[in-house]
């Protein structure tokens, strides 16, 4: 029976309470533990303990030691591995391990409190003695407490030594009251314990599933392949080297643990809209493409139109020959031969012109015009355009190889994505998630999408996210319309978009000055893009 009116016992059951509403709050993992055990030494006022915890093979894993007498600290947050091997909770035959005193109370869920571990019968301390051998020290009194969740599965094991009388500083029998309250203890333990390895388990699941859809989106186009991966990273930099800023007009911007989770979680996030995104527009490679890029039609269509040619000047030759004028047939040879030498320019600047990696000049756009004009014969003996109203349009895209329409389709992944992430019931921790990942299409001018935001608008995160989106496109390899580009190119048009007032400056100034583009280079470019970059000839660069 515990005495309620002892005064160093009501101390404990004050302590006990202090110690279950810290466990309630900790969220770190190891600290958790620590307190865990630290609070049970502190209650009994035991010499040494270990915490152990159940690994999913049938084990006891040893998670925290430590011993006052001998100064020894191990596991947790001492960053000290402890050097032994986990201990078997089942025998190769199948049999509970029961000579184990940490493995009897698991397998038995019971506690088991020895007074002296050298008189006790029925279990193996040959490893604790060859330790006090080792060490010159003396275990003497045992309590180990199994650790049960609230569906009464024991999670782990906590197991205190000798305890000292605080009188007379001996090594005494753990007490009944101990006993109780350390039970006590460990049931609060064993619930922050499944409470932080729920929580634990529902963050690693979410972020796994975020970097799924990530992975999803980026196996869906080829062309595209890793940038929901880049674009993160690539954010994650630049936003620490704005926050290690000591100097300039973000010096004093920062992010403590959680804002760049959050931002973190953002990044991942951020074209998931892309998920909806047609495979047709999304993989666009060339201007013609639609099920099969149709410049292939056109090319048999210059063989056929080569032919129709050939055959009507063999007519005409004929029609000379029968009116004996010689002269007109070899001047029919040389049109033939004009004609078919223009086909083959023709076709060459058509496939040329198919790749959108070269902006149409009104003289390029004019010439399709006029190659559509030329004259088929159709089966039925009808004349029709060499090419259609749609591949005429195509063609004539200024740059890249998507139309307005399919540009639009392509601009609107971001309002699904704006939709799509509003729509998640956020926790305190993750509101902004939202507002970060949807602003990397807008512009410092207002001039951007979806929402027209000025840079007043949008948080410091937000712009860094652009210019990561930005930056990881420049230099993506794997994009067919356009060739790879170098670091020096890249910080070139970047640094045009800022003067053009696209991007946030301040941040592209610390992309540039702290060297962000190298250390991300040196991650993800390939050799042959990181040329020597002339940072005084970057444009709007301002040191």
């Amino acid at each position: 029976m515990i005495d309620q009116q002892h005064p160093y016992l009501l101390k404990r059951l004050e302590r006990l309470n202090t110690i279950g509403v810290a466990l309630s709050a900790e969220r770190d993992n190891k600290r958790l533990l620590e307190t865990i055990l630290l609070g049970a030494q502190e209650i009994t006022n035991a010499d040494g303990g270990t915490l152990y915890t159940i690994t999913d093979d049938k084990h006891l894993k040893f998670e925290i030691m430590r011993n006052k007498t001998l100064d020894l600290a191990m596991g947790g947050t001492t960053g000290k591995e402890i050097p032994f091997l986990p201990i078997p909770l089942y025998l190769d035959d199948g049999r509970p391990n029961l000579t184990t005193v940490a493995a009897y109370a698991t397998v038995n869920d019971k506690t088991v409190n020895i007074e002296n571990a050298y008189s006790a019968q029925n279990f193996d301390f040959t490893g604790t003695r060859k330790f006090d051998e080792k060490t010159g020290y003396h275990s003497q009194s045992f309590l180990t407490i199994p650790m049960k969740n609230h569906e009464s599965e024991v999670i782990g094991v906590l197991q205190l030594i000798n305890a000292i009388d605080i009188d007379t500083q001996e090594i005494i029998p753990f007490s009944q009251a101990n006993q109780s309250l350390v039970e006590s203890l460990a049931s609060q333990a064993a619930v922050a314990m499944t409470n932080q390895n729920l929580i634990e388990g529902l963050k690693g699941l979410f972020e796994a599933f975020i970097e799924l859809m990530a992975e999803a989106i980026d196996q869906k186009s080829p062309y595209t392949g890793g940038h929901c991966r880049r674009v993160p990273e690539l954010t994650l930099m630049l936003a620490q080297a704005a926050i290690d800023a000591k100097e300039g007009p973000l010096k004093d911007f920062t992010l403590n643990e959680k804002e760049f989770y959050e931002l973190k979680i953002a990044g991942w996030l951020h074209d998931c809209g892309k998920v909806t995104t047609p495979e047709s527009v999304m993989d666009k490679p060339t201007k013609l493409s639609g099920i099969f890029d149709r410049i292939d039609l056109v090319d048999q269509r210059f063989e056929l139109l080569k032919k129709q040619a050939e055959c009507d000047i063999l007519k005409k030759q004929v029609e000379a020959l029968r009116n004996g004028q010689l002269q007109d047939v070899a001047k029919l040879d040389s049109q033939l031969i004009a004609f078919n030498q223009q086909c083959d320019e023709d076709l060459q600047f058509l496939r040329k012109s198919n790749f959108g990696s070269e902006s149409m000049t009104d003289e390029d756009q004019q010439r399709v015009v006029n190659i559509a004009a030329y004259q088929l014969v159709d089966a039925n003996g009808s004349s029709r355009p060499f090419l259609s109203e749609n591949e005429v349009y195509n063609l004539n895209i200024t740059r890249g190889t998507l139309t307005k329409e399919e540009r639009e389709i392509i601009n609107n992944h971001i309002v699904v994505t704006i939709h799509m992430l509003d729509s998640l019931p956020y926790p305190n921790g993750l509101k902004r998630v939202p507002e970060y990942a949807c602003g990397h299409h807008e512009r410092m001018d207002g001039r951007g999408y979806p929402k027209g935001l000025t840079r007043d608008q949008m948080s410091v995160p937000a712009r860094v996210m652009g210019i990561a989106d930005i930056f990881e496109a420049l230099t993506s390899k794997d994009r067919p319309y356009k060739k790879t580009k170098t670091l020096s190119e890249s910080l070139n048009i970047l640094g045009k978009m800022k003067v053009d007032h696209h991007i946030d400056p301040d941040l592209f100034d610390i992309f540039v000055r702290e060297k962000v583009y190298l250390k991300y280079a040196e991650q993800f470019l390939e050799p042959e893009q990181i040329d020597d970059v002339d940072e005084s000839k970057i444009p709007g660069y301002q040191p």
